[in-house]
C-alpha cells in the first residue's frame, strides 16, 4: 500500500495526510540510526503501521477526552491518532531514544502530545477516556497496566493478532469486560478489541 491508497482507505483530510507524510518521512530518516520499527515492515509502512493505527480513530467515542497510549514505541497508534485529531494524547514509552523521536515527530508535524518517558508500572494514574496499545503484551497483562489509567466509563482499544480470542478467554479468569471485535483493516487475521465496562473479577479456582 502506498500513500495515495492509504489516503483513500483512511478517509483523512489532505491536511492530515500531509502531516502523516511528514511523520513517515521522519521515521524513515531516524530508522537509519535507531530501530523504531521492524526493518522488514518498512516496505509496507503505510499499511502495517499507519493504517493499522488510523483504523482506531472512528472507534473513539465522540467527545472523548484524554487518550493514553501504552508502549508507544515509534508512535503507533498514539501519535497517529493525535495527528488525526484525538485530544490530550499521552504517549507512554520507556525507551528514551524513542521518546526523543516522538518529541521531534510531534514538533515537526505541529501535533500537541505529552511524552511520558517512564515504565508503564511507574506512571501515576492518568484518568483516560481511552487507553490504546499495539503489540505490547497478552491481554490479561495489558488490562493490568491499563486499568489504573481508565477514568470511569473509560474504554480500551487494543490492536491484536490471530490469538485475540484465546487472550480474551484467558483474561476472563481475572477480568470482567464487555468486548466488541472489529476486523482489522490492515491484517486479515487481526482484530481490534474494543473493551468497555472493564473491572476486576474473581479469579476462578
Amino acid at each position: 500500500m502506498g500513500p495515495e491508497e492509504f489516503l483513500t482507505k483512511s478517509g483523512v483530510s489532505r491536511e492530515t495526510f500531509e502531516r502523516l507524510r511528514l511523520y513517515a518521512e521522519l521515521l524513515l530518516k531516524w530508522q537509519a540510526r535507531i530501530n523504531l520499527v521492524g526493518p522488514d515492515t518498512l516496505p509496507d509502512l503505510w499499511s502495517r503501521h499507519l493504517l493499522d493505527s488510523a483504523q482506531l480513530f472512528p472507534l473513539i467515542k465522540p467527545g472523548a477526552g484524554r487518550l493514553v497510549d501504552l508502549g508507544s514505541g515509534a508512535g503507533f497508534p498514539g501519535l497517529v491518532l493525535a495527528l488525526m485529531g484525538a485530544s490530550d494524547v499521552h504517549l507512554v514509552e520507556s525507551d528514551s531514544r524513542k521518546c526523543a523521536f516522538l518529541r521531534e515527530a510531534a514538533r515537526v508535524t505541529g501535533t500537541p502530545v505529552t511524552v511520558v518517558n517512564r515504565r508503564i508500572e511507574q506512571v501515576p494514574p492518568l484518568s483516560a477516556d481511552v487507553v490504546t496499545a499495539r503489540a505490547l503484551a497478552p491481554l490479561d497483562r495489558l488490562l493490568g497496566w491499563a486499568f489504573p489509567h481508565l477514568a470511569p466509563g473509560g474504554e480500551c482499544l487494543f490492536l491484536k493478532g490471530r490469538g485475540a480470542e484465546d487472550e480474551l478467554t484467558a483474561s476472563a479468569k481475572e477480568w470482567n469486560i464487555t468486548a466488541s471485535r472489529v476486523p482489522s483493516l490492515s491484517d486479515p487475521g487481526g482484530l481490534v478489541l474494543h473493551l468497555r465496562e472493564v473491572s476486576r473479577g474473581r479469579a476462578q479456582p
